[in-house]
Parts: C-alpha cells; structure tokens; sequence
C-alpha cells in the first residue's frame, strides 16, 4: 500500500458566541465571549486513488445561513485537482448542510455512508425543527438520489474503504456521524470531523450544542481520545476549529494559506 496524505481544506467561516456553540453553555459557569467557526472538507490521495471527505456547503446552503464563502468548495477541488470526471469516492461523514452541500457534483462517484444517517433523515424526525434547520431539502433529495441510483456504498458500525482507509460511525452529533482513519507516513490521521466540532469539545467534555443522542456525543469524545492515546490516531484533525491548519502547518499550495497537508505523499 502507498501511503496517503490528506489535505485539511478551509472553504469558510462564520464568527458567533461561545454560547451559541456549546449545549448549555451556562452550566459551565465561563463568561460568554466571540469565538470563530471555520469549515472544511478533506481531501485523501496518494499516487493511485483519491478520495473525497466531505463536499462543504452549496451556494444556497452557505446564504441561507450567513455563512462567509473564503473559497467555493468546486472551485477548490478543481484547484487541487480533484475532477468529478475521474469519479473518485466521497465518504460523507454526516448529511448537515455543510457537509453534503456540493455533492451533486460528484454525480458519478461512489458515496460511503452511514446506514443509520440515511435511515434518519428518510424518517419522520428529521422534519423536527431542532434537526431540520441544519440540511437543505434539495441536498437530501440528492443523497436520496445516490442511494435509489445505486452509488451509494452503506455501512452500519465501520467499514474499510481501501487499505488504509476505514470509516468509522460513533453517533452522536447525528445518528450517522462517522470519523475517517488514515494511515499517513507521519501515522494514522483521524479526521474527527464533527464528531469534534472543537478541540475544547474533548478537552473539557462540552458537546456542540446541536446533538442528537448526548449520550453518543459524549461516548464519541471518549473513542477519539482512546484512539489518539493508543496510537490508532496520531492527528486528530477537528471539524471546525480555527487552531486546526496552524496546528498542522499551513501548506502554501494552489489555495495558499487556506489548506494544510499531513503526511506529504509523492503523486
């Protein structure tokens, strides 16, 4: 196996409070203050394959929220060149806007995804206001769409994409959510995705406050951090927090300061 590397890509941001970020801020007894909210997709490749983490949010999914567009994630990926031409597979971790937003462009490509996180937004729940507010119809009428065409690969526990790449459900933020494995030449990346919004969510065990089974999240948080403590996880890399690209040394490539590489692959 030719080991990959992954490339940490920042699409967009949105500057918030911490009590609009932490369930029940109040409970911890801080100060409420601004804090900042990055997004981002990942690219896996080596010399044969690539792989798609992620697709960020569309256009529509961006505006309807007020999210700030650094790059748009199609134009990104062509930068990088990802091209939807060459179908590569695209693992989605979870179906929020923000995370399937441009997968219509990827309109021949093999999606792995959680059976759970297909089941729950086909199901009666997923019009309640506390989960709708974070998809877009048109965006799960699409992963329906991968599903009944076909191109959709579902797992229920975890899977293994290709050697060195395995997919992993822990719940949680969403019944679905799931966190990617890497093995890289500088060791196996976790892309937590938001299974760990925040690097602070683990450090202090304060859960995003959009959840759907606390339980879970809290159980998630405890799988990151054995896996980071026995060596099944050698990065963490978060799925929105600021710190993330400086902490992996921001690369200066085709999108400049907006991307950072771990575990360098020659392709």
């Amino acid at each position: 196996m030719s080991a990959y590397e992954v490339v940490v890509v920042r699409y967009g941001t949105r500057h918030t409070v911490r009590s609009e970020v932490f369930l029940n801020y109040s409970l911890y007894g801080e100060p409420d203050a601004p804090i900042a909210m990055d997004y981002f997709f990942w690219v896996v490749r080596n010399d044969r394959h690539t792989f798609v983490v992620d697709t960020g949010f569309s256009r529509a999914g961006g505006a309807n929220r007020g999210r700030t567009t650094l790059i748009e994630p199609v134009e990104a990926f062509r930068a990088l060149g990802v091209d939807a031409a060459d179908a590569p597979t695209v693992i989605v971790t979870h179906a929020h806007y923000d995370h399937i937003g441009n997968l219509d462009h990827f309109d021949r490509s093999q999606v792995v995804v959680a059976r759970a996180e297909v089941e729950f937004w086909a199901g009666p729940h997923s019009r309640r206001v506390q989960f709708h507010h974070s998809v877009e119809d048109a965006e799960l009428a699409e992963l329906k769409g991968v599903v009944d065409g076909g191109r959709a690969v579902l797992f229920d526990d975890r899977i293994t994409v290709a050697d060195g790449i395995e997919v992993i459900r822990v719940g949680g933020h969403t019944p679905g959510q799931s966190v990617v494995r890497v093995a890289t030449a500088d060791g196996p990346v976790l892309l937590a995705s938001d299974a760990l919004h925040y690097y602070e969510e683990g450090e202090k065990a304060m859960p995003f406050v959009s959840v759907a089974d606390l339980v879970g999240m809290y159980a998630g948080f405890d799988t990151i951090e054995a896996m980071a403590a026995g060596g099944d996880a050698a990065h963490v890399v978060s799925g929105h927090d600021p710190a993330t690209l400086d902490r992996f040394g921001r690369d200066g490539g085709p999108l400049g300061d907006a991307t950072a590489v771990i575990g360098r692959a020659r392709i």
